[in-house]
């Protein structure tokens, strides 16, 4: 169908009088039933539920009065077909199978539209409007998918994601029928990141070092970490495969629908790799988690750099806790794919070793360890890597004992194979940070779906699921859904 008529509001108004009057007439029924010094309290719940079967039933009938109006314009669907006796092309109208519901669930809620359905031997059955009306097979609107998606990132639960979107916006499936329709759409997103299908929330140029001056040279980090995921075993897969089998046979549905099962993971927990990109400021950030091997990650992090323009940056700077893995992709990837001005270590993780041979030379509450470990990362705080050097080689010759003296040769190792990553002075100097704080806080919160009590996922589905966590984190969520606000709080 092209250019299809259009419905008048006004004969639209007319059509819905009589329901409309006796929707406002509930409205003021409700609140005139409403006790003295409860008449808000006592009505908003009766009043809403009107509001919303009033929504749905405008909504429905609207988009119906559009489909009989398109329908009555249009001469019948014609197919061309061979007449079996004369072998000469004919027009041939197809057969009308009469009218056939469907069932669309929207914002407004589920909608049933009527539409005429046409079939010929030849081609098949056709219904014209469905192809104005929406994408064909189109059951789940964006707009539901969208709301399905954002209450999920905050939820412990697609069960109670599924209350919650029935209680707020009185829209309602099932918890199953959520977490497909939230696993779909976290497949879909991180298709579109790898093709490059969303635009990112800003770019390099974007973050100034100083938002205050206007000369300010622009500045941006990046941060790379492995965060622990919980994930399902064998047995327990086994285990919901047959309770589920055993629902089908009780329901009498049949089982050979059921998809293969995947076979369940070796641990309990699996390793995820968070890239990160942020400012000074932290106004912006970009994220991503993704189920990954570890020599995988620096493409990841080539391809979401490039994206950023990271390369425009007057300075970039990445501090990471200094895991070997992470060191080593960082550093194979060439100036013109993340071209560092500096590749940082986490000053806190440095903290932590040097405490953690305070503990094992000193003992846990020895005052005279607790000063050595504070003179030493004062010295690697302010006079840098060479002059601490020194200080750890002479510590280590006082030391008696030959556990002391392995645990202080422990010590020595970790920081000289991170002696290039150790410039705090030159860091502190720039107006650099010198932690991966940000990177480790946004660990957490792109994983924060993901764990709890009882939550155990197949790898693949928490890093569709964490994909919409990052797509909203990462300012990215309106430049995905085709549907933007319509209202402001």
């Amino acid at each position: 169908m092209q250019n299809t008529p259009q419905v008048s509001p006004r004969e639209f108004v007319e059509s819905l009088r009589e329901e409309s009057e006796s929707f406002l007439a509930s409205v003021m029924e409700a609140v005139n039933q409403a006790a003295d010094g409860e008449w808000i309290v006592g009505s908003e719940e009766r009043v809403r539920d009107l509001s919303a079967e009033f929504r749905q039933q405008v909504f429905q009938a609207a988009v119906q009065e559009r489909i009989d109006a398109a329908e009555a314009a249009f001469s019948p669907p014609q197919e061309t077909v061979t007449d079996p006796v004369t072998q000469q092309p004919q027009t041939k109208r197809l057969r009308n199978k009469g009218r056939q519901p469907t069932h669309v669930l929207t914002i407004n809620g589920r909608v049933q539209l009527w539409r005429r359905w046409w079939h010929s031997p030849q081609s098949g059955s056709v219904a014209p409007a469905d192809a104005c009306i929406d994408q064909p097979g189109r059951t789940l609107t964006p707009g539901v998918r969208e709301m399905a998606g954002r209450l999920n990132n905050d939820s412990s639960s697609f069960d109670r994601a599924a209350e919650n979107l029935a209680r707020t916006a009185q829209v309602k499936m099932s918890g199953e029928q959520l977490r497909r329709v939230v696993l779909a759409e976290g497949r879909a997103v991180l298709a579109a990141q790898e093709a490059d299908a969303i635009p990112t929330a800003f770019d390099a140029q974007d973050c100034p070092a100083d938002p205050a001056e206007s000369e300010s040279p622009t500045r941006l980090y990046n941060g790379v970490d492995g965060v622990m995921v919980p994930v399902i075993g064998e047995h327990e897969k086994t285990v919901r495969r047959e309770t589920v089998e055993q629902k089908r046979v009780a329901n009498g549905r049949p089982l050979d629908t059921l998809p293969p099962r995947r076979p369940g993971c070796d641990e309990a927990y699996k390793e995820f790799k968070a890239i990160v990109f942020y400012d000074e400021s932290g106004t912006h950030w970009h994220e991503s988690l993704r189920y990954c091997r570890r020599p995988q990650v620096g493409g990841i992090v080539r391809r979401e750099a490039l994206r950023l323009n990271f390369a425009a940056a007057d300075e970039r700077v990445a501090n990471v806790d200094g895991a070997d893995w992470i060191r080593e992709q960082l550093q194979e990837l060439d100036a013109d794919q993340l071209p560092l001005d500096g590749l940082g270590l986490d000053f806190y993780h440095l903290s932590e070793n040097v405490h953690r041979c305070r503990r094992e030379v000193f003992g846990a509450d020895d005052e005279p360890g607790r000063s050595w470990a504070e003179q030493l990362l004062h010295t690697f705080k302010h006079e840098g890597y060479a002059a601490a050097w020194e200080q750890l080689l002479q510590w280590r010759l006082t030391l008696r004992g030959q556990a002391k003296k392995a645990t202080a040769d422990w010590l020595i190792h970790y920081v000289q194979e991170r002696q290039e990553m150790i410039c705090y002075p030159d860091f502190r100097a720039r107006g650099w940070q010198i932690g991966s704080g940000p990177t480790e806080s946004r660990c957490k919160t792109t994983t924060s779906r993901l764990k709890g009590r009882g939550r155990r996922w197949d790898p693949v589905n928490a890093e569709a699921v964490a994909a919409l966590t990052t797509l909203r984190d990462s300012d990215q969520w309106y430049g995905y859904w085709p549907t933007t606000p319509t209202t402001s709080i």
